[in-house]
């Protein structure tokens, strides 16, 4: 399945499906929000029901990402459009799983943070200090670490079942993972963790005593942060895709 054509030089393909685009503006966000890591970590989407998804090639930076520069690729991990010079199987392992077991998820967000991984290493997990961190209150699931996600049988069966019907996971010793019904619901989720763990993060390097608010009060907040925008993320999304569009517009070529 490894492709030896470099990806830094994308084959002409039909660009006329908007989730290509979207999916590339998705990179080129993350890189604009400084979420991203080099070339280790992915997002991909998938049209509802269907048994392939986008992702893009395994050695671009985000910042490099162009609607025509990302693959097609299988629920087995065959690419079967584009190409790449390295075949991204922990990419392929994680998404794949989730979207063989989860129909109701059509986009996938696996980042490598500063806080995120912080977050990830701490005993406690992600605490309900802030009302970003509220949007996962008793919605979080957690993975321990086990190395490179190579295996899909036990690795990727294992995080199918750590995540079970949850949207948000934290990846123990590694990261931090969000799902969607649509491409927007799982980038506001990977930003609002973002902002959950860098509050956390800078709460507990105080030093002070935290304050954490009553049970019945996050579990309400957690409901109305979520029935507040009912197609959540979509206007936050709008919004970016205006910045990007203003700033750099050519990851739609």
């Amino acid at each position: 399945m490894k492709s030896t054509v470099s990806p830094f030089s994308p084959q002409k393909k039909n660009l006329s499906d908007p989730l290509r685009v979207q999916l590339a503006a998705a990179y080129r966000i993350l890189a604009m929000l400084k979420m991203d890591d080099l070339t280790y970590t992915h997002l991909s989407v998938r049209h509802p029901g269907e048994e392939v998804y986008y992702i893009y090639p395994f050695g671009l930076l985000f910042e490099e990402v162009t609607a025509s520069s990302l693959l097609r690729v299988s629920l087995d991990g065959q690419v079967i459009e584009g190409s790449e010079s390295d075949y991204n199987r922990t990419g392929y392992v994680i998404h794949g799983s989730i979207y063989k077991n989860r129909p109701d998820v059509n986009a996938i967000f696996h980042l490598h943070t500063t806080a995120g991984v912080a977050v990830s290493a701490m005993n406690c997990g992600l605490l309900p200090l802030s009302q970003f961190s509220l949007h996962f209150y008793n919605r979080m699931a957690y993975h321990a670490y086990d190395s490179l996600a190579l295996n899909t049988q036990r690795q990727g069966a294992n995080m199918i079942k750590d995540l079970g019907q949850k949207k948000a996971m934290i990846l123990q010793n590694h990261g931090t993972l969000t799902c969607g019904i649509t491409l927007h619901e799982a980038f506001l989720y990977a930003y609002f963790l973002e902002q959950a763990c860098k509050v956390q993060c800078t709460a507990l390097a105080g030093g002070q005593k935290v304050f954490v608010p009553h049970k019945k009060v996050c579990e309400q907040a957690a409901q109305d942060l979520r029935d507040f925008e009912p197609d959540f993320g979509i206007r936050d999304w709008t919004a970016l895709l205006r910045q990007l569009e203003r700033t750099d517009p050519s990851y739609k070529d």
